[in-house]
C-alpha cells in the first residue's frame, strides 16, 4: 500500500505541474482523488506531524501566492495554476492525515 501512496504523490506532484500548461475538467477530481490516496497511503503515524506542517506550508503559499504570482508577465499565469493544483492536490491529503491524527488521540 505504501507503494501505491508514493504512486499517488508523485502523480499528484506531476498532475499539478502539468496543470499549469492544461486546462481540462478532469484534472481537478483527478488531483482531489490523488490527495486523497496519498492520506490514506502513504502518511505513517510517525510522519503525520511532519506531513501536517509541510502540508499547511505549502497550502499557505498556494492560496496566497496564487493571486500575486498571476501578474506576472508571461509566466504568471501558468505558475499561478500549477500553484491552485498543488494546493487542490494537497489540501485533501493533509485533511485526511489531519483527521487521522485526532482519531488516533481521541482513542488514547
Amino acid at each position: 500500500m505504501t507503494k501505491i501512496g508514493g504512486l499517488a504523490f508523485i502523480a499528484g506532484v506531476v498532475v499539478s505541474v502539468i496543470a499549469g500548461f492544461l486546462s481540462a475538467p478532469w484534472i481537478l477530481p483527478l488531483l482531489t482523488i490523488l490527495g486523497l490516496a496519498v492520506g490514506f497511503l502513504n502518511v505513517t503515524t510517525r510522519e503525520m506531524q511532519s506531513f501536517i506542517l509541510i502540508a499547511i506550508g505549502l497550502v499557505l503559499i498556494s492560496a496566497f501566492a496564487a493571486p500575486q504570482i498571476q501578474s506576472l508577465p508571461e509566466v504568471g499565469p501558468v505558475l499561478s495554476r500549477m500553484y491552485i493544483a498543488l494546493l487542490l492536490f494537497l489540501a485533501p491529503a493533509a485533511t485526511v492525515v489531519a483527521l487521522r491524527g485526532l482519531f488516533l488521540i481521541a482513542r488514547r
